[in-house]
């Protein structure tokens, strides 16, 4: 055969991975509001000599900082989608951007909390209308960014329950916007925390108040990391896809002459995608495209493989003879 024909058979493992995601022009767009923010707090804070809005400027850039990471994870996964130094395309990429956002929200948390802790221990003089002032800008910020990264950011895929045909659940294959719009999450949260704790000491001199709310913002941020952690870790990982899928997998292929399924991988290369290494034993083989045909559309693979192996009468001599004796009691009937 000549080289020039090997193109029928080869395919790219792009999987979609260079066309621009939803996600990242939101991500940039937010990022550009926190920048900006960021900016305006940090020099009001230095001009007028405030340091709750020093501080808040600088608790901002942390965000920015996360939220840059998001952008360039969109960016390089879809300029480098057709390099072939990756072997399934730049789809993990994704999931890389979003455990690297996971982390960076579990540090966020860990100083939340030991900052609330030390405010137990050493209260500070709170000038409240100004930190007040400060918290609502914040809020109003936040939540904007809460609106744009979480406009139908949720869409129809294939979970963990539910019918893999259907599709019916709802949920985020998108690891690195899921990061990005849980650190908006959590400056949102911080901000709403933020003024009940300020307006109960404001009107009711409950100081203690504004720490304590920390404490419960630095848990409820640390939750948020952990289950993101888990999620891109897995994917990371190269964790066995979700087992109704891989069930549906098997079912089909299974369901069709004397196929057994002998082994199956299935893992996921991208925000929604999977490929998948099936191992079909059989008493009368067809070629792999026979089997990949078995298998029906919309279940997300992008990428499978099948391996072919012949039942011979010595590996199962119980079910030959049975076929015997089953093929025997036909022609008897007939």
């Amino acid at each position: 055969m000549h080289n020039r024909n090997l193109h029928l058979w080869q395919h790219d493992h792009a999987f979609a991975q260079d066309q621009k995601r939803p996600g990242e022009a939101r991500t940039i767009l937010v990022l550009a509001l926190t920048g900006t923010m960021m900016v305006v707090e940090i020099v009001a804070g230095i001009v007028f000599g405030s340091m709750a809005l020093l501080a808040d400027g600088l608790h901002m850039a942390s965000h920015a900082a996360a939220l840059g990471i998001a952008a360039f994870a969109y960016i390089y996964a879809r300029r480098h989608a057709r390099d072939d130094r990756f072997s399934f395309g730049t789809g993990k990429v994704n999931a890389l951007g979003g455990f690297t956002g996971a982390v960076l929200l579990a540090v966020f948390a860990l100083l939340m909390a030991s900052e609330s802790l030390e405010r137990f221990v050493y209260p500070v003089a709170i000038v409240f209308d100004q930190a007040i002032l400060v918290a609502v800008l914040g809020l109003l910020v936040n939540g904007l960014s809460v609106v744009i990264l979480g406009h139908r950011r949720h869409r129809e895929h294939f979970t963990e329950k539910g019918d893999p045909n259907v599709g019916h659940a709802h949920h985020d294959h998108d690891h690195n916007l899921r990061a990005a719009y849980l650190h908006v999450l959590a400056d949102t949260l911080t901000s709403l925390l933020a003024i009940f704790a300020l307006g109960a000491g404001k009107y009711w001199g409950l100081i203690w108040m504004d720490p304590l709310m920390g404490l419960v913002g630095a848990v409820l941020v640390a939750r948020w990391a952990w289950g993101l952690l888990r999620l891109t870790s897995a994917v990371l990982l190269d964790r066995q896809g979700p087992e109704p899928l891989r069930q549906a997998i098997k079912n089909s292929i299974e369901e069709d002459a004397d196929n057994r399924v002998a082994d199956l991988h299935l893992w996921s290369v991208g925000p929604g995608i999977y490929a998948a290494i099936v191992s079909v034993v059989t008493h009368d083989p067809k070629p792999p495209d026979y089997y990949k045909k078995l298998i029906p559309p919309g279940l997300g693979l992008v990428h499978v493989t099948v391996e072919v192996h012949r039942c011979s009468a010595e590996d199962h001599p119980e079910e030959v003879r049975a076929r015997a004796v089953m093929d025997e009691t036909v022609r008897a009937a007939d």
